[in-house]
């Protein structure tokens, strides 16, 4: 008998570490060869993680809700020699070894930077933890050995949180990383921003220096107390990763941008009736037709024509994205996910319907992948499914705008036949549009809004 590293993958370029949010399997379970055995939760998706090979999970070495460098061991498989020798060998093994001597604690092990455990939870600026880790990052070439400003910055972050820290005008070197051998984290990065606009007084004078105008301009009202106590019979229900960093996500989303809405309402008869007449060819194929698909071709074509719309903010500067990558907000049981539809402006409806239909069952059965996930441009939320007439949505940062679409249902409505106003049954609904007002202004929202609804009411029966 032999047993086989399960270590901890990475799951996109710029990630470097994940939570383990839970075990699908026990210690002393049989798996089999690419069966999901734990899942785990990034600053990206939520994934489940297949088996490296056949045999007993005999160890589990970090607990749920633990948060991991990548190719750290999380567990071991118990095979017999000839399984052994057809799986594929572990990453780093000698590294992370003596996390093995004590699986239980929840503390990381000190001793191999690839071990260490960072802790699962956004944690303050000013823990002490994160001076502990600054000099192993230092005796890696922090301070020293000609290595430049740029490159040690890069070695302590990620291109997400470098960005994050562009857009705000952060100083990477005055901000406490609590990740890996000191590495300042997404998280470090929204700690910091919450704590300069929650300190009051002569302890905010420095802020100014390292926030952008939009975020220093006025203090966002702190979400309920932490010291919250349960009544009897309360139930209290830990968040989820993907819950914590939606949560974060939306805070800083709404210090950052002067959110505006403008609200239309569309006539989709000539919709109906196209997808009534082609919704059993589409079946045929394999996909569900749906009002989205319409929606999103509209807005694909709109977004082309309207380039602020589908845009970013870097500093003082406007990014006019060259792709139009559509981001479909999915409801799961746990949470929030927004796939990416790259370059719809490029697919035909059948296209942008197959695409929409295949990333939203992945999303649900936590089938995607980091890439899938990344890259947006412009958002759709489509809560009329469950009945909502309109609302207000937060941009998904750093887009620049976000379309919610409301419930499509048969209502009555005067139209004009020969001159004559007469009522009719017509099918209508709501479109509602948050944009950031730093770079989109209201006539460019409402003349993009306005070919959106036009598109969408002549609808070409040539596209379907």
């Amino acid at each position: 008998m032999s047993k086989i590293d399960v270590i901890m993958p990475q799951m996109g370029e710029s990630i470097a570490e994940g939570t383990l949010s839970r075990w699908i399997k026990k210690a002393g379970d049989t798996v089999q060869r690419d069966e999901p055995i734990f899942e785990i939760s990034t600053d990206k998706v939520d994934a489940e993680i297949p088996s490296p090979t056949a045999g007993v999970l005999a160890e589990i070495l970090v607990n749920e809700g633990e948060t991991v460098a990548v190719q750290t061991i999380v567990a071991r498989i118990e095979t017999d020699a000839a399984a052994a020798a057809s799986a594929p060998a572990p990453a780093s093994a000698p590294a992370p070894a003596p996390k093995a001597a004590t699986p239980a604690p929840a503390p990381a092990p000190p001793p191999p930077p690839q071990a260490a455990a960072p802790k699962s939870s956004p944690a303050p600026a000013r823990e002490p933890e994160p001076q502990v880790a600054r000099p192993a990052a230092d005796a890696t070439g922090d301070n020293g050995g000609g290595e430049s400003l740029e490159e040690r910055l890069r070695r302590r972050s990620t291109p997400l949180v470098r960005k994050m820290a562009a857009e705000h005008n952060l100083d990477l070197t005055a901000i406490s990383g609590t990740g890996l051998a000191g590495r300042v984290t997404k998280n470090d990065i929204l700690s910091h921003l919450e704590s300069a606009q929650a300190e009051p007084g002569p302890a905010v004078a420095p802020a100014p220096a390292h926030l952008a105008p939009a975020a220093a301009a006025s203090p966002a009202p702190r979400s309920a107390p932490a010291g919250v106590e349960p009544w009897e019979g309360d139930r209290v229900e830990p968040w989820s990763r993907i819950r914590k960093l939606t949560a974060e996500h939306m805070v800083m989303s709404r210090r950052v941008s002067p959110h505006v809405n403008t609200i239309f309402e569309v006539d989709y008869t000539r919709v109906a009736q196209l997808r009534a007449r082609a919704r059993a060819d589409y079946a045929t194929r394999g996909v569900n037709l749906t009002y989205l698909a319409f929606i999103a071709k509209a807005i694909a074509d709109g977004l082309r024509k309207h380039p602020v719309v589908n845009a970013a903010v870097t500093g003082e500067s406007t990014i006019l994205r060259r792709d139009i990558n559509l981001g479909i907000a999915v409801a799961l049981d746990w949470g929030l996910i927004v796939p990416v539809v790259k370059r719809a402006d490029e697919l035909s409806l059948l296209g942008l319907a197959r695409a929409i239909n295949d990333l939203g069952e992945r999303a649900r059965t936590k089938k995607l992948s980091p890439d899938e996930v990344q890259k947006g441009t412009f958002t759709i939320t489509n809560p009329g499914v469950f009945g909502s007439v309109i609302g207000t949505p937060i941009i998904n940062q750093p887009q620049a705008a976000i379309l919610c679409v409301g419930s499509i249902e048969k209502q009555p409505a005067v139209v004009t036949v020969d001159g004559s106003d007469m009522l009719a049954i017509r099918t209508r609904g709501m479109l509602s549009l948050a944009f950031d007002h730093r770079i989109v202004d209201g006539a460019d929202a409402d003349r993009f809004m306005a070919d959106v609804k036009q598109h969408l009411q002549e609808f070409p029966e040539g596209a379907v």
